[in-house]
């Protein structure tokens, strides 16, 4: 266990940071999966801009790399772009 004062609040921090991180990564694996199964285009073609909107939001918080933010929107994109 840690002995400074400082390690124990960078403990604390982390944990939380952790549990939010881990939030918003399982909401964002939803979003993408409700997304994916989604067969009519209206539908997905109003859900691809939220999803978007998550997807950068993520990668400016260093969830996710930003990379990954930018193949998942690709793969949405074409998914949306193929359905009748």
């Amino acid at each position: 266990m840690a002995n400074h004062k400082s390690s124990l609040k960078r403990i604390r921090q982390t944990e939380t940071r952790r549990l939010e991180n881990r939030y918003y990564s399982k909401t964002m694996r939803n979003a993408l999966k409700a997304i994916r199964n989604t067969t009519d285009r209206s539908t997905a073609s109003e859900m691809l801009p939220k999803v978007t909107k998550m997807l950068d939001k993520l990668a400016k918080k260093n969830v996710i790399h930003a990379n990954k933010a930018a193949n998942l929107k690709s793969s949405i994109q074409k998914h949306v772009n193929a359905l009748q």
